[in-house]
C-alpha cells in the first residue's frame, strides 16, 4: 500500500521494459512492512541531467537505483561517489543526505563478483575478459582487480571509454595486467558480455562463442530474458555460467544498507521476487 508517507526510490533508466528491481524490491518491501517503493521511471538521456536534480527535489524521495544509459553521467553529477564509483567511473545507487547532497555508489561489480564466488570459482590470480566499458562494464572490471585477478581484458567498440577504464584502472592497482583492443575470448577464465547485446531479437553474440574455453566461466549482465542467446551458446559450450539477475540479487543487499533498510540475503530475496519475462 502506498500513502503520503511512502518513501520514494526511483529507477531511472532507458528502455524500462528490461528493469526487474522492482520485481525483488517492493515484495522484499511488503514482506517485511517497510513503507517504501521502487518506481520504474524511464528517462531518455538527453533528459537525464536536468531530470535528476529536479527529481530529487521531491519532499518524498529517498534515493535512485540508476541503469543503462546514465550510469556514466550521473559521476558529474554527484556532490560525493564513493572510491568503487570513481574507479569505475559510473554509479548506479544515489542517496539523498539529511543536508541535501547527493551521494552517490556502484554495486553491480560488487554483486557480480559476490555471484561468482558463490558458485564456487575463484577469481584471485585468473584472467579475466570483460567486453563493453559503459557503466556496468566498468563497475565489474573495477571489482574484479579488487578481487584479484592477474591479467584483465577490456574491449568496447567506444574506444575513449575503453582507455579511460583502462587507465583508472592501472593507476588504482599498479600490479594488474590491462590489455585492450580484442575480444577474443580464448584462453581466458572469466569472459563476461557487459554490453546490450541480447536485450533485441537479432542481436550479434558478443564474442565468437566458439573461441571459449569450455572450462570457462560466463557472466552476462542483459536482463530482458534468463537465458540470454550468448549464455545459450555458452551452456552448449558447456561453460559454466551467471545469469543477469544473479549479479542484481547479489547487490541488492549491499544497496539496502545504503538506503538505510534492513539487509537481506541473496536467497531470501530470491524466496520472495515475483520476476516476470
Amino acid at each position: 500500500m502506498i500513502s503520503g508517507n511512502t518513501k520514494l526510490i526511483v529507477h531511472l533508466g532507458y528502455p524500462t521494459g528490461s528493469f526487474r528491481a522492482p520485481m525483488i524490491y517492493n515484495p522484499f518491501f511488503e514482506k517485511h512492512g517497510i513503507d517504501a517503493v521502487v518506481v520504474p521511471m524511464g528517462c531518455k538521456a538527453e533528459d537525464y541531467s536536468e531530470f535528476l536534480r529536479l527529481v530529487f527535489r521531491l519532499s518524498n524521495i529517498h534515493g535512485a537505483l540508476v541503469t543503462m544509459p546514465h550510469k556514466v553521467t550521473t559521476m558529474a553529477l554527484l556532490d560525493e561517489a564513493s572510491t568503487t564509483a570513481q574507479v569505475a567511473g559510473a554509479c548506479n545507487a544515489i542517496r539523498l543526505d539529511p543536508d541535501g547532497r547527493l551521494v552517490g555508489d556502484m554495486f553491480d561489480g560488487e554483486g557480480f563478483v559476490r555471484g561468482v564466488l558463490r558458485k564456487g570459482r575463484e577469481l584471485s590470480g585468473k584472467t579475466a575478459l570483460v567486453v563493453g566499458s559503459g557503466g556496468v562494464g566498468s563497475a565489474i572490471a573495477a571489482s574484479l582487480a579488487k578481487a584479484g585477478v592477474a591479467q584483465l581484458s577490456l574491449f568496447d567498440g567506444f574506444e575513449p571509454s575503453m582507455l579511460g577504464l583502462a587507465a583508472r584502472l592501472r593507476q588504482a592497482y599498479p600490479g594488474l595486467s590491462v590489455n585492450t583492443g580484442s575480444n577474443d575470448p580464448a584462453g581466458y577464465d572469466l569472459v563476461v558480455n557487459a554490453t546490450p547485446l541480447g536485450m533485441k531479437e537479432g542481436d550479434p553474440l558478443p564474442v565468437d562463442v566458439s573461441r571459449i574455453d569450455p572450462s570457462a566461466f560466463v557472466g552476462e549482465v542483459v536482463m530482458k530474458t534468463e537465458i540470454t542467446p550468448f549464455l545459450a551458446a555458452a551452456r552448449e559450450r558447456g561453460c559454466q555460467f551467471q545469469v543477469g539477475t544473479d549479479m542484481l540479487f547479489e547487490q541488492i543487499p549491499a544497496y539496502l544498507e545504503f538506503f538505510g533498510f534492513r539487509s537481506a540475503t541473496a536467497d531470501e530475496l530470491r524466496a520472495v521476487a515475483r520476476i516476470a519475462y
